[in-house]
């Protein structure tokens, strides 16, 4: 299907435009068919908050096509605060945060969508309220939007800085320097493109990290992200030859602990609440299996 967008739409939301286009589905089904390339806006694909300027030449292949439910699942869920905008959680090591084109139950949308009935529609049906993620072997706090004004103020708020996240890790070797600072621009890495790598043309990434510990052959530490790019932290502790203790992806190194997947927790997060201005700490205590490596280290 093939029309040319109306010229007094200046300004408006892709997604908002088709929904008054199309009556009959659901704006987290026109997200959808969106993000899943299947509508071009002059033969380009686009991201559903496109604002239009009107005139435009639009695509849309196959706006009948099968419209995916996520279902509420009644999983454990570690609620750190909840008020009308925002849930702030501590995602478990191992749970997916949203689901994937394989991956449909288990995740903590799954479990979101069975504990609150209001979650932000910004990223469709697969991420609602999701604003930013963790890995599905990454532990810790992250917030979550119970509605649109949260979810875009919260989204600003990450790529502005105003949101300050710190994780702890453990990794292999021992660091030299107490304090660093890694700046390496990350991309798909060319010979595995389920995996990312520092690359000539991917894009800026800086993380920093302190040194909290230092053992025999391993370091824990704490890191800063001043950008937040897909497996950052795991990607730049590996390119410095200090990968993450179990991360499997990015270290051929024997995992000598009992812990599924990287030692990496999403430690501390600082917003500024959405309504009400305030600014607001949240912490997730280190989980049981990185303590329990610590404890081993220590005593040795």
């Amino acid at each position: 299907m093939n029309f040319q967008a109306d010229s007094d739409v200046k300004g408006q939301r892709l997604d908002i435009y088709l929904g008054k286009k199309f009556l009959d589905k659901s704006r987290s089904h026109i997200q959808k068919i969106i993000s899943d390339g299947l509508v071009k806006v002059d033969g380009r694909i686009v991201k559903p908050s496109y604002k239009l300027i009107g005139g435009e030449n639009i695509s849309v292949d196959e706006v009948d096509a099968v419209e995916v439910e996520y279902l509420p699942e009644d999983l454990p869920l570690n609620i750190l605060y909840e008020d009308a905008d925002i849930i702030v959680v501590n995602k478990a090591r191992g749970m997916t945060v949203h689901p994937a084109d394989t991956v449909h139950s288990g995740t903590l949308v799954n479990a979101l969508l069975f504990y609150c009935k209001d979650l932000s529609g910004i990223n469709g049906v697969k991420r609602p309220g999701i604003v930013h993620r963790l890995d599905k072997d990454t532990s810790g706090v992250m917030v979550v939007a119970k509605n649109d004004f949260a979810h875009i103020n919260l989204a600003a708020q990450i790529k502005d800085k105003v949101a300050v996240r710190t994780y702890l890790a453990i990794v292999h070797g021992v660091l030299a320097d107490d304090v660093g600072i890694i700046n390496g621009a990350i991309g798909r890495d060319k010979f595995d493109r389920k995996k990312m790598a520092v690359t000539a043309d991917g894009k800026h990434a800086v993380t920093e990290f302190k040194v909290l510990e230092r053992f025999k052959n391993f370091t824990y530490i704490e890191c800063k992200l001043q950008t937040g790019r897909t497996h950052q932290i795991r990607v730049h502790m590996a390119e410095i030859g200090h990968p993450l203790v179990g991360d499997e992806k990015y270290t051929a190194r024997k995992n000598p602990f009992d812990i599924q997947g990287q030692a990496l927790h999403s430690h501390t997060l600082s917003l500024t609440h959405p309504t009400t201005g305030e600014r607001m700490n949240f912490t997730a205590p280190l989980p049981a299996d990185m303590e329990k490596i610590l404890e081993y280290l220590r005593e040795r």
